[in-house]
Parts: structure tokens; sequence; C-alpha cells
């Protein structure tokens, strides 16, 4: 295996990681853990019963780029095993990347919004959903840095393959 087909690969097991941990943090409701309960991005659970949180701005703009985040990060996740899966053509990896970097930042902007808004609150402490979502930021940029790099490699292989070689 290749450099190329080592990156991709890693770039898809990255992606893969950042998809799962996204996916969860979005759908889970502990994000937050105060006196007698916990809650998420769409609903809050104290002692035993759970509500909908009425809808915040802060709050509405978080879940939604948690959600763009995780639909890119999956959408990009099928597109890295597409050029995975088809060796031996050339495809390139450009909309990946973009997916994943824009995945990224999506992902960073929802983090410091909610942790900007929640991490004054006193008798509030952040859990494991809400640290996941930190967790899947650093895979998404790994992931896309490989597909860059594989993609480079590409390039440039097919810019010195038409160049006459005498060694």
């Amino acid at each position: 295996m290749g450099v190329k087909r080592s990156l991709q690969t890693g770039g898809n097991l990255l992606n893969l990681l950042t998809s799962i941990l996204t996916v969860l943090s979005t759908a889970t409701n502990y994000w937050i853990r105060q006196q007698g309960g916990h809650s998420g991005l769409w609903q809050e659970c104290t002692h035993g019963v759970c509500s909908n949180i009425p809808c915040q701005n802060t709050l509405a703009v978080t879940a939604a780029c948690m959600v763009l985040a995780a639909t890119f990060s999956i959408v990009s996740l099928g597109m890295g095993m597409r050029i995975w899966c088809h060796e031996g053509e050339s495809l390139r990896s450009q909309n990946a990347i973009v997916l994943l970097f824009l995945s990224g930042l999506l992902l960073m902007i929802a983090l410091i919004g909610y942790t900007a808004k929640n991490a004054w609150k006193p008798e509030v402490f952040f859990s494991w959903s809400y640290f996941f979502g930190w967790l899947a930021l650093p895979f998404s940029f790994l992931a896309g840095f490989c597909f860059l790099l594989a993609d480079m490699i590409m390039q440039s292989t097919e810019a010195i393959s038409g160049f006459p070689v005498c060694l």
C-alpha cells in the first residue's frame, strides 16, 4: 500500500470517527449536568422527567451548526469511501476536503458558542456529549489534511508522469 492509499485510509478512518462522535454528540442530551438533571441541545431532563427546551438563539445556532457538521462529515465519508474504493481511477478529493474543513469550522462555531453561553453558570458541569463534540473537532481537520496530502501526491504524480526521466 502506497503513501497515497495510506493517507486515504487514514482520512476515511478519521472521518468515520468524526461522523460517529458528531452524531452522538448532537443526538444525546448530556451536554451539561446540573443539580438533579442534565440537558442537551434538544431536551432538558430534571429528576427523570425530560421536556423540550424552549427556543433560544444561541442554542438554535449551536444545534444548526452541529447538524450541518454531522451532515457534511457523513457526506464527505461517502465521498472518501468512493475515492478509496475506485483505486485505479484518478478521482480528486477536493469536495471531501472542503466538506471536512467546513465540518470542523461548524463544530468550532457551535462548541465555542455553547461554551460562551454556559461556562459562567454556577453549578453547571459540561458532560460527555459536549466533550464528544470537542473530540470530533481535531479528527475532522486531521481527516481533511490526510485527503489534502493524498490529493497533492496524486497531482504531483500526474504532473511528472509526462516528463521523460533519464537516470
